[in-house]
């Protein structure tokens, strides 16, 4: 399996027939408010300003935000909701765009995970463990299925910043790291501004001629020591390299959005051609599908709304809802819905109690990790779906739950892996994104 992955062999490892090639992942990093965006609770107007009632919070949890809170005071959304399309899915007014497109979406209003602070949760949706170390999503990807373009990435990041910045929340690298797997799986990461990719470009002075002779003398080199040490590590830096030198040349086309028509550059919204924003990483998203990379990891920051979230939360929706939905639209269109999965979620939701003072226009809300709300779309995903549902205070689970390991069994078993099987071995034990948990969701599939 590695040495396929290591030699770009597309398909290399199913275990049964793939709906889906590639995934696109638009996280939402902060933890959207799921009751403010997709899960309708009209019954909590009348309980708006009460205690939270002892019998529904049982014996959670809560952060040190709100532990120490004398009051846990009930709060409905400001915001109006209406059903959409003919699935009839509730959606807020703050995604006008995401609601006409509720009949090609598959909502998990089921969702829940033990993390209850963003690092840990994080880390525990994209590696399938709380503790930093392991490999994330797309290097178990990238590890199972290789490349199917040898000048670019199987696996790849983007990170836009939200209008409601929340500076204190951090993306670490190891989020798209590669743990114990060959650190040729690792993400790449694109930037905003200069070079797409960090040192792509030759200094001044060195040709690709020039380029090309250096890299030979030291592939030669780099073999020699292989053949001595035997360290996979060497072969990894041997393929990193020519990968390099191959996307000096594919990088700077993939990366020219300005190329796209108009209609699509209006499509996906008024800062399209604006580099770094979510809307130009969506449309940069479906450029990179097109050419064959496996996983594209969109990061939005600034969902952590513990204060103002009535304002911030409109400024973060501004952002994500137009690219978004145009990024469905524009994968239908294409003919490549029906094998890219879409995922749009964050690392867990909010309280349904407010955080600090509940004012007549102004609340926040803290992290809640037993019931948040994210949607799927393509890749044999069952569209038009609403699935599981939560109490009526949106605290807790009552139908159809889905674990984040529940949620990773079926996105691999989408993409054609059996998730018990794709395992790579380390320090004595056969390790697997799922870790020893996790079902397939056979009600989110057609």
């Amino acid at each position: 399996m590695a040495l396929a992955s290591l030699m770009n062999d597309a398909d290399a490892v199913t275990h049964i027939a793939p709906k889906a090639k590639r995934v696109i992942y638009l996280f939402m990093h902060g933890g959207p408010s799921q009751l403010d965006l997709f899960d309708h609770k009209p019954g909590l107007k009348k309980l708006h300003g009460q205690e939270l009632p002892p019998s529904v919070r049982g014996d959670q949890r809560l952060t040190g935000m709100t532990s120490g809170q004398k009051s846990l005071p009930v709060t409905s959304s400001l915001f109006d909701f209406a059903q959409h399309g003919q699935s009839g899915a509730w959606v807020s007014e703050l995604l006008p765009h995401t609601a006409k497109m509720v009949d090609e979406l598959c909502f998990i209003r089921s969702m829940h995970t033990e993390a209850i602070n963003h690092d840990p949760a994080v880390t525990f949706l994209q590696t399938g463990h709380q503790q930093p170390g392991r490999p994330s999503f797309g290097a178990w990807l990238s590890y199972g299925l290789g490349s199917a373009n040898r000048s670019l990435p199987a696996f790849v990041v983007l990170t836009s910043r939200g209008s409601a910045a929340r500076p204190a929340d951090p993306l670490y690298a190891r989020l798209w790291g590669s743990g114990f797997l060959p650190s040729n799986h690792q993400g790449v990461a694109f930037r905003s501004a200069g070079d797409p990719v960090l040192y792509l470009s030759n200094p001044a002075g060195v040709d690709a001629e020039t380029r090309r002779d250096q890299l030979d003398v030291i592939a030669a080199l780099n073999r020699r020591q292989l053949a001595h040490q035997h360290d996979p590590e060497i072969a990894t830096r041997i393929a990193q390299y020519e990968m390099a030198f191959r996307m000096q040349s594919s990088v700077p086309e993939l990366t020219a959005i300005q190329n796209e028509s108009a209609a699509t550059l209006a499509a996906y919204g008024p800062q399209s051609l604006q580099p770094g924003t979510f809307a130009a990483n969506c449309l940069l998203a479906r450029r990179m599908a097109e050419q064959g990379v496996r996983f594209i990891q969109l990061y939005h920051r600034g969902w952590d709304q513990h204060y103002n979230l009535p304002s911030d939360l409109r400024l973060q929706c501004r952002d994500v809802d137009q690219p978004a939905a145009a990024l469905i639209a524009d994968l239908k269109q294409r003919g490549m819905l029906d094998d890219t999965l879409v995922v749009w979620g964050g690392e867990f939701g909010r309280t349904t109690y407010s955080q600090g003072k509940l004012e007549a226009t102004n609340h926040g809300r803290d992290h809640h990790g037993r019931c948040f709300t994210m949607w799927l779309a393509g890749g044999g995903i069952k569209p038009g779906t609403v699935h599981g549902e939560t109490d009526d205070f949106c605290f807790n689970v009552v139908r159809d739950p889905v674990h984040v390991h529940d949620l990773n069994a079926t996105l691999l078993y989408q993409l054609g892996i059996d998730h018990t099987k794709l395992t790579y071995r380390f320090q004595g034990r056969d390790y697997r994104l799922t870790d020893v948990h996790g079902s397939v969701v056979r009600g989110l599939i057609v």
